[in-house]
């Protein structure tokens, strides 16, 4: 069934300093044999014009309202019609309870009219449409210029004479930034039809050059507003935590934390039997200002889910913690609908609630004064909710650790897991399997666990993964036919491979004699007493007489691998001379000792990254001295 959409824009002004619609919306009644009452609310911001306000003129010029039927996307009728009723909204608190009151004034002009509307199987849309809106929202993009719409629906002859949702509460005309904001934005109505609640696009009408237009055509097209990133419809104002409004109860919650006007617009969607027969659309703009309220009262929210005090999940015992400001009487209504002595004028009461389900509370704070404020959070009592789990496998860098959910719950099922391996690594999964680098040390693993009730629990263990120093000795040169010793450390069992030239490749320091020249790779298996597996890999060079070599660059960043620059060489007796110097020709190191190398630094301080120079004489078995110069690079 195509459906009739009751359109509203707003008339702002030709001029744009005549920008001064805030908000509006379209209610109707059936009056029975398709007659219908429609009213057409307009709010506008009636502070003079050096405070910001509304032109005069362009608020005079709101009256007449031009308003066209559409039956499906056909024109109907036409009407011009003057308004019912002038009124200036109350700002909904006391100025007492404000240290520093803005200058407000908001004027609601209402629109009354009967229209008979005969059956058919279309649907209804009434269009209204203004520009422009106030030129400071912070949310929408050349607001000054930009019209503003309003929808509902009167459904084709097979709805009966259906009456509209219809808003409960005015909209607030100002909220006090960084504190908890509640407002109810339900509505009623009175053929019992079920409502849900949601933010939605606000929609453009009419513009600078045509703010009021007259629609005789066909069903006109409506478009969103261009909101300013980061807000869109469902975002109007961000916050922390976000502004966001409850789907069955319309009750909007969040902390607003920057300052301005936002456009905030509320569907109430209208369902009968499961079918959607009408919107009603009411669009404001919610204000942020640093108001300072006096007396605020607050109730912290701890739970992730939306206006939500706790989820409590191990007993039925609640501590209320509270946050209120400027308070000096407190009366706690903890929500339980069957009793009467389920209050407390503690500052922080504990309650024991009689059994489990979803409680509303309610805190009152300076009730009977000149300046109350009020509160309400939602408390979830579902214990029991235990987070546990296990692990197996051998704690060992490098080797799989298998991860074992355990928790229970009494209701509902078990289906969020957080865990947190103390390694900068993280997992959704219910049973992960994760390895640990070679980095030695106590984990602290934690899992975060919940059931679809909101529970949370978070059980730990302490994994102690040693780090596995697994050694197979410095890479060197050897003249052949000359004994040589490996020394493998950091084990309990050794095995050596390949065996070429091993007198027994089984333990810690096996003997060889490496009877040809070559380049010898010797790996090392080693089992700690842990039976964790460490592995390493050594080089010899196997030499016809003297032999000096150097690499070409090297890497001191403290990883123990390649962290100095050292002189590999066999058949030498002595060393008369190792230097480094930098591209200036300045000297940076200097030694006699073929063990020494060099760190990377000068006077304590690392050398830059780049290019450098080494002299090396050496002294072999014959007495002859051998003179050996290259350079290298430093990197890190």
């Amino acid at each position: 069934m195509k459906r009739l959409l009751f359109l509203i824009s707003f008339l702002g002004a030709l001029q744009l300093n005549a920008s001064h619609i805030v908000g509006g919306n379209l209610s109707y009644v059936c009056l029975g044999n398709n007659t219908y009452e429609f009213t057409l609310s307009i709010y506008r911001d009636c502070l003079p014009p050096a405070q910001g306000g509304g032109n005069p003129a362009a608020l005079q010029s709101d009256d007449p309202a031009f308003v066209s039927i559409f039956s499906g996307n056909s024109f109907f009728s036409f009407d011009s019609i003057f308004y019912s009723s002038s009124f200036q909204i109350p700002t909904n608190f006391s100025n007492d309870c404000i240290n520093n009151p803005p200058a407000t004034c908001l004027n609601r002009l209402q629109f009354k009219f009967i229209k008979y509307l005969p059956p058919s199987g279309n649907a209804y849309t009434v269009v209204y449409q203004l520009c422009c809106r106030n030129e400071t929202i912070n949310n929408v993009i050349n607001p000054g210029t930009t019209g503003a719409s309003y929808t509902c629906v009167i459904p084709g002859s097979n709805v009966i004479c259906n009456n509209s949702a219809v808003f409960t509460n005015y909209p607030p005309q100002i909220i006090c930034v960084n504190n908890p904001f509640i407002y109810d934005h339900s509505a009623t109505d009175a053929d019992g039809d079920s409502l849900s609640y949601y933010f939605c696009d606000a929609f453009k009408g009419g513009d600078a050059n045509d703010p009021k237009p007259v629609l005789l055509g066909a069903l006109p097209f409506f478009s969103s507003v261009n909101y300013r990133s980061p807000y869109n419809p469902v975002n109007p104002l961000g916050g922390n935590p976000i502004l966001k409004i409850d789907p069955q109860t319309g009750i909007i919650t969040g902390t607003p934390n920057i300052q301005g006007r936002f456009v905030v617009n509320v569907c109430c969607e209208e369902r009968r039997n499961g079918m959607l027969i009408n919107t009603a659309k009411r669009e404001f703009q919610f204000v942020v200002t640093n108001c300072s309220k006096a007396v605020v009262a607050n109730i912290p929210q701890f739970s992730e889910e939306q206006n939500t005090y706790v989820v409590n999940c191990k007993s039925r015992e609640v501590h209320f913690v509270n946050q209120s400001t400027g308070g000096f009487t407190y009366l706690w209504d903890f929500g339980v609908t069957d009793l009467s002595n389920d209050t407390s004028n503690l500052f922080e009461p504990n309650y024991i609630y009689p059994d489990t389900g979803t409680y509303v509370v309610k805190l009152i704070v300076n009730k009977g004064t000149t300046c109350p404020d009020s509160i309400s959070r939602i408390v979830k009592i579902y214990p029991q909710f235990k987070g546990d789990f296990e692990y197996n496998g051998l704690l060992c860098p490098n080797s799989p650790i298998n991860f074992v959910d355990l928790s229970t719950t009494t209701f509902g099922m078990v289906n969020y897991w957080k865990w947190s391996f103390d390694d900068n690594e993280f997992s959704t999964d219910q049973n992960p399997t994760h390895v640990y680098a070679n980095i030695g040390k106590d984990f602290h693993v934690t899992l975060i666990s919940g059931n679809n009730y909101g529970c949370r629990d978070t059980s730990d263990a302490v994994l102690k993964v040693p780090k596995v120093n697994v050694f197979a000795g410095n890479d060197t040169v050897i003249v052949k036919n000359t004994p040589f010793q490996f020394n493998g450390t950091g084990a309990v069992t050794y095995g050596w491979s390949p065996p070429t030239f091993l007198d027994n490749p089984f333990v810690r320091n096996p003997n060889a004699i490496f009877a040809d020249t070559g380049t010898y790779v010797y790996n090392l298996q080693g089992i700690t007493a842990n039976n964790c597996y460490g592995y390493d890999d050594i080089k010899i060079i196997v030499a016809d007489g003297p032999y000096l070599t150097m690499p070409n660059a090297f890497s001191p960043n403290g990883d123990g691998n390649n962290d100095q620059f050292k002189i590999l060489s066999a058949g030498y007796k002595k060393l008369k001379t190792f230097k480094i110097f930098n591209r200036w020709g300045e000297q940076l190191f200097s030694t006699t000792d073929f063990k020494k190398g060099w760190d990377g630094t000068q006077g304590g301080k690392p050398c830059e990254i780049g290019t450098y120079f080494w002299v090396v004489t050496a002294v072999d078995l014959e007495d002859k001295e051998k003179l050996i110069k290259g350079y290298l690079i430093l990197i890190r």
